[in-house]
C-alpha cells in the first residue's frame, strides 16, 4: 500500500498525466492499494479566506471519475475532487478499480471559510474493496474523533485520510519540518491509527498553491501508531507491505480498544453512539 505527497493544480490534464505516472510506479512496487491526496483532480483552494475560486467540479459518474478508474485498473485508488450535484459543490473523495466505483466520501468537517465553497456531508461509511474493508476521510475530518471511531466501528480496516493540509497561517516556521499545523497533522495520522487499532494511510498535497504551502507528510501507520513509512515535507510515495488481517489482529490482542469500550458510561447518547 501507499500513500502520496504531490502538487495538483487546476490543470486537469497535467493531474492525470501526474495521477497515471503514479499509478505506474506504485504498480512497478506491487502497490495494490494507493491514496491520493484531496484535491487530486483539479487542485484544492487558493486560500482559505473566502474569497478564492472553488476547482472545477463534477458530477460522481462523470467522465472524470470513470477515466481514474481506468487508469486504476487491477489496483485500488482513492482520490479526492469537487463533486457537482443539485447545484452544490462539496469537497469529495472517491474510490477505485478497472471495474468502477467501490466507495465515496464527501467531507463533514470545514475549517476556516472552506464552507464558502462547499456544501458539507454527512456520514462516514466503510465499504468492501479488493484490499479489504475501508473508510475515507478528507483532512480536517481526522481532527474528530468521532470520524475515525465510525468508521472502526463500521469494521473499517484501513482508513485513508486525503489531505491538502497547509503550514501554520500565521508565525508560519521557515522550516516547514518545525511548522506546529504539520506536526498536529503528524500527530492526529498517529493518534487515529492507535486509538482505533487499523491501518492509516494519510496523502497530502506538497508544494505551494496560491496562498498555501502544503506541509506534505504521505505515511502508513500501523496499528499501533508507528510510521512504516513517510515522505517527509517533500513530495513522495510512502510505501509500506502489510498483511491487513495480521495486523490487526496481533495490535487488538491484548488490548482491545474497541472491544474493551464501556459506551454506557460516556455521558451522552452522541458520545455513547460512538
Amino acid at each position: 500500500m501507499a500513500a502520496v505527497a504531490a502538487n495538483f493544480d487546476r490543470d486537469l490534464e497535467a493531474d492525470f498525466a501526474k495521477v497515471a505516472a503514479l499509478i505506474e510506479s506504485a504498480r512497478e512496487a506491487g502497490v495494490k492499494l494507493l491514496a491520493l491526496p484531496e484535491g487530486t483532480l483539479g487542485g484544492y483552494l487558493l486560500s482559505l479566506d473566502g474569497t478564492a475560486d472553488a476547482p472545477p467540479a463534477f458530477a460522481g459518474d462523470s467522465p472524470e471519475i470513470r477515466r481514474l478508474a481506468q487508469l486504476a485498473g487491477d489496483m485500488v485508488v482513492t482520490a479526492g475532487y469537487a463533486e457537482a450535484e443539485d447545484g452544490l459543490i462539496y469537497n469529495a473523495a472517491v474510490c477505485v478499480n478497472g471495474d468502477g466505483v467501490l466507495g465515496r466520501h464527501r467531507k463533514v468537517h470545514q475549517p476556516l471559510r472552506e464552507d464558502e465553497h462547499y456544501a458539507a456531508g454527512d456520514r462516514f461509511e466503510a465499504f468492501d474493496t479488493p484490499v479489504g474493508r475501508l473508510g475515507m476521510m478528507i483532512c480536517y475530518d481526522k481532527a474528530f474523533p468521532e470520524a475515525a471511531r465510525t468508521l472502526a466501528l463500521d469494521d473499517a480496516r484501513i482508513i485513508v485520510c486525503m489531505s491538502a493540509w497547509p503550514g501554520a497561517r500565521t508565525n508560519p516556521d521557515p522550516d516547514l519540518a518545525k511548522d506546529r499545523w504539520k506536526r498536529r497533522f503528524d500527530l492526529f495520522d498517529r493518534a487515529r491509527a492507535l486509538e482505533n487499532q487499523v491501518i492509516w494511510l494519510s496523502a497530502n498535497q506538497a508544494g505551494t498553491f496560491g496562498s498555501l504551502r502544503f506541509v506534505a507528510g504521505a505515511k502508513v501507520v500501523d496499528p499501533g501508531g508507528e510510521i512504516l513509512a513517510d515522505t517527509g515535507i517533500a513530495e513522495g510515495m510512502a510505501v509500506a507491505e502489510l498483511d491487513v488481517e495480521q495486523a490487526l489482529d496481533l495490535a487488538r490482542r491484548s488490548m482491545g480498544h474497541l472491544r474493551d469500550r464501556r459506551p454506557e458510561t460516556y455521558g451522552t447518547p452522541e458520545l455513547a453512539a460512538v
